[in-house]
C-alpha cells in the first residue's frame, strides 16, 4: 500500500466488546495477584498451548491503588476477551473482584484461589480447564470491520541515539497527524523527556485549560527529577550521539507530531475523545517518595496499554528486543545499523529519510501501513517471538487528579 487514500480506508476485521472498543487481539489473560499465585498462573498460560493466553499480575502482597487501578484497567482492554484470576487467598488484591470487574465489562471470567483449590496441580489444572473453555467460547465470536479512526496508538522511545529524534520518533509524530486526522486516537507520554521544552508543549494545547493542566504536568515532572537527583538520560544515550538530556527531549517530543494535545491522563485512563493525548506516568507528591517515573520500558508500555492503546510504538535507536503483554509492539528505529543488526526484532526501518530516500511525509505512510498491518492481525517481531514483556511497580498516583477538558462524543 503507497497511495494516501487507500491505506486511510482500509479495513479490517476485529474483536467486538459489549463496552468499549473492538479488540485487534483476543486475549485470554491469567491475572496473578500476588507473587505467591506467578507460578500457577504462568503455567497455566504455558501449559494451555495458546499463544494468546498470557501471564500478568501484581507481586505485592499490600495495598497500592495504582497496581490495582493498572489490573483493573488491563483486564477491561480491548485486546482481552477473557480473565482468568488467580489468588493466593489472603493478599491484599481479591482475585474475587478482579474477575468481577472484567465480568462487568463484559469480558468472560472466573477466579479462583490456590489455598481453596488444593494447592499447586490441583490449581493448574482448574485454571487449564477454564482458559479452554474461554478459548472455545472466543473463538465462535461474530467479527466487526474496523479502521483507523477505531484505533488507540501509543508510542514511547526506549535505547535513543542521535537518530531517534531525526528518523525514529519523526516517523511516529507524521503517523500521529495521519491517525488523529482520520478520527483516530493517539497517546505520547515521558513527560520527564521534554526537559526546557515546557513552552512547546504548553503552545499545544488545545484550549487555555489544558494548558495550564499541561503546565502543572510539567513542574511537576521537573520537581521529580530534581527530588531523586536524576534525569531519563542514559550512559547508552551518550554513546548513541546524544550530548545531554535537552537534545535527548528535543528528539523525544517529536513523536507527538504536530495536532493539538486535547488534555492528560492519569495512567489507567482512557482518552474520553479522539485526537492527540498526553499521559502522565510520572508519581504524585507523597510525604514519601513512592515509585520511579519509567524504570524501564516495559513499564512505560505497560502504562500506555493500561490506558486503552491496542498497538504501542517503542522508537529504539540504540535497538530493543522487548514487546509487550495484551497489545502488540512495534519496534522503530532510525538507524539503519541497527535494523540490520537487529533484523529478528526490529519491526520498522526509518533511517531512508536521513539519507533523502524518502519524505517525512512518505515515511509516515509507511508507518501508517505498518500500523495497518500489525492491526489487521500481522505479527510484530516481538509476538513472533513470543516476548510478553510488562511492568505493574508499586507507585503513588492520585486517580482522576487531571479532568479532561473534552466530553466522550
Amino acid at each position: 500500500m503507497n497511495n494516501l487514500d487507500e491505506i486511510l480506508n482500509n479495513r479490517w476485521e476485529g474483536y467486538p466488546r459489549s463496552s468499549g472498543p473492538a479488540g485487534i487481539r483476543n486475549k485470554i489473560l491469567v491475572i496473578y495477584t500476588v507473587e505467591c499465585s506467578r507460578f500457577v498462573a504462568e503455567e497455566i498460560a504455558r501449559r494451555s498451548g495458546d499463544t494468546e493466553t498470557e501471564a500478568i499480575g501484581f507481586y505485592g502482597c499490600t495495598d497500592n491503588q495504582y497496581a490495582v487501578r493498572l489490573l483493573v484497567a488491563l483486564a477491561r482492554h480491548p485486546n482481552v476477551g477473557g480473565v482468568l484470576a488467580v489468588g493466593l487467598g489472603c493478599e491484599y488484591v481479591q482475585a474475587k473482584r478482579l474477575a468481577a470487574a472484567a465480568a462487568k465489562a463484559g469480558r468472560l471470567s472466573h477466579w479462583f484461589t490456590i489455598q481453596e483449590a488444593g494447592g499447586t496441580f490441583p490449581s493448574i489444572g482448574q485454571g487449564l480447564e477454564t482458559v479452554r473453555r474461554m478459548r472455545k467460547e472466543l473463538e465462535g465470536q461474530k467479527k466487526v470491520p474496523m479502521g483507523l479512526s477505531d484505533l488507540i496508538i501509543g508510542a514511547e522511545c526506549g535505547g535513543s541515539d542521535y537518530t531517534s529524534g531525526l528518523a525514529g520518533n519523526l516517523s511516529v509524530g507524521r503517523f500521529f497527524d495521519l491517525l488523529c486526522d482520520a478520527g483516530g486516537c493517539c497517546i505520547f507520554e515521558e513527560i520527564v523527556e521534554a526537559v526546557g521544552l515546557k513552552m512547546q508543549l504548553v503552545s499545544r494545547a488545545a484550549t487555555p485549560e489544558v494548558g495550564q493542566k499541561l503546565s502543572r504536568v510539567y513542574d511537576k515532572a521537573m520537581e521529580y527529577c530534581s527530588s531523586v537527583g536524576q534525569y531519563s538520560v542514559s550512559p547508552g544515550n551518550f554513546a548513541g550521539g546524544l550530548s545531554s538530556i535537552e537534545e535527548k527531549s528535543m528528539g523525544a517530543f517529536v513523536k507527538s507530531g504536530s495536532r493539538p494535545i486535547q488534555g492528560v491522563l492519569k495512567v489507567g485512563q482512557q482518552p474520553p475523545q479522539r485526537g492527540l493525548w498526553l499521559l502522565d506516568t510520572t508519581p504524585d507528591p507523597w510525604p514519601v517518595q513512592y515509585g520511579i517515573t519509567n524504570p524501564n520500558d516495559s513499564e512505560g508500555l505497560t502504562a500506555l496499554i493500561a490506558s486503552g492503546c491496542e498497538l504501542v510504538f517503542l522508537v529504539t535507536g540504540r535497538g530493543s528486543v522487548i514487546g509487550s503483554a495484551v497489545a502488540p509492539t512495534l519496534k522503530i528505529t532510525g538507524n539503519h545499523t541497527t535494523f540490520t543488526n537487529m533484523s529478528g526484532d526490529m519491526d520498522f526501518d526509518a533511517s531512508p529519510v536521513l539519507s533523502g530516500e524518502e519524505s517525512p511525509a512518505e515515511l509516515g505512510l509507511r508507518l501508517c501501513a505498518a500500523a495497518i498491518s500489525a492491526a489487521s492481525g500481522t505479527k510484530t517481531k516481538s509476538e513472533a517471538l513470543c516476548h510478553k514483556e510488562y511492568c505493574i511497580p508499586y507507585k503513588y498516583q492520585q486517580n482522576g487528579a487531571f479532568q479532561c477538558s473534552c466530553k466522550r462524543e
